[in-house]
């Protein structure tokens, strides 16, 4: 019998933290690093901010997949910069170290933000579809240039740089998604959602694919959005790599 994974999520108290655990844990042998204490997950409580207290929780790992971060997309520039940026760096730092094989960062959709200010998906975002056909639309590509909207998205793009660095310096695999709109509810609740949403389904089936994509694959950024009619972000690449064939489509909820 081939043995499980080791998995350890970083900001695993989340709400993305607790999708992936609850879609995950009966595949792999999962553990956490947060800086709230938890009951339901072999946890770690430390701040990522500090390398040598999280450094034993990478130990023996497999897999990372980094969610620690001020994940609000309004967060203000010293903030992304006392806590987002070394903690990314800090989870790449500890992987190296610790000899884990692969990172899965946690990128964001406000990476390329600025796009949404241009036609057609500035009209899209906003539901004003009439002159349009969702399968003419020009979708954006992770080969695309960088446009972040904000502090958060150059945190983001700070993140995938460090992590190209550490995959073409230290051979370490790091796999970046650039999460759409995730919600708790896991249902659209505004207009731009149906073009945005990432399921829960979805995206625990990405992040899984991830975890079992194989060693050569070094680096890659991916769309993390569900099969949504009115999508603006490519998936056909994560089809293509990764085989991710989402399962849900906004449209449903109209």
């Amino acid at each position: 019998m081939v043995s499980q994974k080791n998995v350890l999520i970083t900001g695993s108290a989340g709400l993305i933290g607790t999708v992936l655990r609850h879609g995950l844990e009966h595949k792999y042998n999962l553990s956490g690093v947060d800086v709230q204490p938890s009951t339901e997950l072999k946890c770690l409580q430390a701040d990522m901010t500090d390398l040598d207290a999280i450094y034993p929780a990478f130990e023996g790992i497999d897999t990372v997949i980094d969610l620690a971060a001020q994940a609000e997309n309004t967060t203000e520039w010293p903030r992304v910069y006392e806590n987002n940026l070394p903690s990314t760096y800090n989870a790449l730092e500890a992987a190296r170290r610790a000899g884990v094989k692969r990172l899965i960062f946690a990128s964001s959709n406000h990476v390329t933000g600025m796009y949404e200010g241009d036609h057609p998906y500035s009209s899209i975002v906003k539901g004003n579809y009439e002159g349009l056909d969702p399968s003419k639309i020009p979708h954006i590509t992770a080969n695309m240039p960088i446009r972040p909207d904000g502090p958060y998205g150059i945190g983001k793009a700070f993140g995938e740089s460090a992590g190209r660095y550490y995959s073409d310096e230290f051979d370490l695999s790091v796999i970046c998604i650039r999460i759409g709109s995730l919600v708790k509810e896991s249902r659209p609740d505004n207009i731009r959602h149906f073009s945005t949403l990432f399921t829960h389904e979805d995206l625990v089936q990405m992040v899984d694919l991830c975890i079992s994509a194989p060693n050569s694959l070094k680096f890659d950024i991916f769309y993390g959005v569900s099969g949504n009619t009115w999508r603006i972000w490519d998936i056909n690449h994560a089809y293509e790599v990764l085989g991710y064939n989402p399962t849900s489509n906004t449209d449903s909820w109209r």
